[in-house]
């Protein structure tokens, strides 16, 4: 077995902060950033703009254009797969395994009810395939639902049987997201959507996914708690590591080790709060030690830091979070909020408001400071 490198926690931060591109060599490619960080999770939330959109932004900057993304989806640069935007090539890590749908080897529980769910609903299965072929790309309230058994569970996707047989179909690799029409998803087949790429065998392409994603990352665990979207552990990828003054050994990308001696420059950065620098909440935690929870969800009144509140980086720490909310039909960016984990220093500050200022000139807003208002 390979010694650990022993990474002080200074030394995890920058490895983290490098590998997601967010140190002051700043990428200029959208695709190239997209290919080096594999994924961004697409989701609707536009209280300051999408998702993905601030992450290809917090990478790029102003060289990085509203709409960019879905020019490229348009393009068939690149695709959604399981809510994730990746480039379009990637498909051929992910075709064996929709092969192997189920999946491969002795079945779980839970794969032979999905399988044999899907195998008692083939005729409305069918009848979605033959309306795609003959009119898509639709949205799914313009697809059959013809299903003879009803997908039950224990909540939020009781009776949702249409839905839930569109998301079977996309990991048989049958069904792909073919845009969108405003906020409504559009399907189509896969095989219009996807390029047509030879597909990398089950084996190798695990192999090679976890090797991308610690890339990606930096460092991370073998194994972590299963989290929507895409993955956060890497399995055999890298070699071991620990980290001072954290519990159990961790996975490194051997490059970024490497960098450890070339200096780091910093830059401040507004992250959004499903950036992979801190989806990873324990991993977060753990190496960056930022006391962080999205608060969409939770009443306004139990709220601390905000409706969609923004981590803000600063060199390698997250250093405070942004509330802040779009208001387009005002043409401001509305600031209620700047929290500081500890008081900024005068150059920590000058850095953040410049970010706030780039932010809302990218949205093509003007920043209202009405901080102490309610978010």
């Amino acid at each position: 077995m390979a010694t650990p490198h022993e990474l002080t926690r200074d030394q995890a931060r920058r490895i983290a902060v490098r590998a997601q591109l967010l140190d002051g060599d700043r990428p200029t490619d959208l695709l190239g950033m997209l290919r080096h960080v594999t994924s961004l999770q697409n989701d609707p939330t536009a209280a300051v703009a999408p998702s993905a959109e601030l992450v290809a932004w917090s990478r790029l900057g102003s060289s990085y254009r509203l709409g960019d993304l879905a020019a490229a989806e348009a393009a068939g640069q690149v695709v959604e797969l399981g809510g994730m935007l990746r480039p379009a090539e990637d498909i051929a890590l992910y075709t064996a395994e929709m092969a192997a749908w189920p999946g491969p080897g002795r079945l779980r529980d839970w794969e032979e009810s999905q399988r044999d769910w899907v195998e008692a609903n083939d005729g409305c299965r069918r009848d979605i395939l033959d309306k795609l072929y003959d009119e898509g790309p639709l949205p799914a309230t313009e697809l059959p639902d013809t299903t003879v058994l009803p997908w039950e569970s224990s909540g939020w996707n009781n009776d949702r049987s249409r839905r839930m047989l569109i998301g079977l179909m996309v990991r048989r690799g049958e069904v792909a997201s073919a845009g969108y029409d405003g906020r409504t998803q559009l399907w189509d087949l896969a095989e219009r959507v996807y390029p047509d790429v030879p597909p990398v065998p089950y084996d190798e392409a695990l192999r090679i996914r976890d090797e991308r994603r610690l890339r990606a990352l930096g460092i991370a665990r073998a194994k972590a708690p299963e989290l929507p979207g895409d993955r956060v552990d890497v399995g055999d990828a890298g070699e071991p590591a620990v980290v001072e003054g954290v519990r159990g050994t961790w996975r490194v990308d051997p490059e970024q080790v490497a960098r450890l001696d070339v200096p780091f420059t910093a830059r401040a950065a507004l992250l959004s709060p499903l950036d992979r620098l801190v989806y990873d909440r324990k991993r977060m935690t753990e190496l960056l030690g930022f006391d962080y929870q999205l608060e969409m969800y939770k009443p306004a009144a139990k709220r601390r830091w905000g409706y969609w509140a923004m981590p803000i980086l600063h060199g390698d720490r997250l250093v405070g979070k942004l509330d802040a909310r779009a208001e387009r039909a005002d043409g401001v960016l509305r600031v209620h909020a700047v929290h500081e984990d500890e008081p900024f220093p005068d150059d920590v500050r000058t850095a953040v408001d410049a970010e706030v200022d780039a932010l809302a000139r990218w949205l093509g807003l003007a920043v209202d400071p009405d901080v102490g208002g309610a978010a």
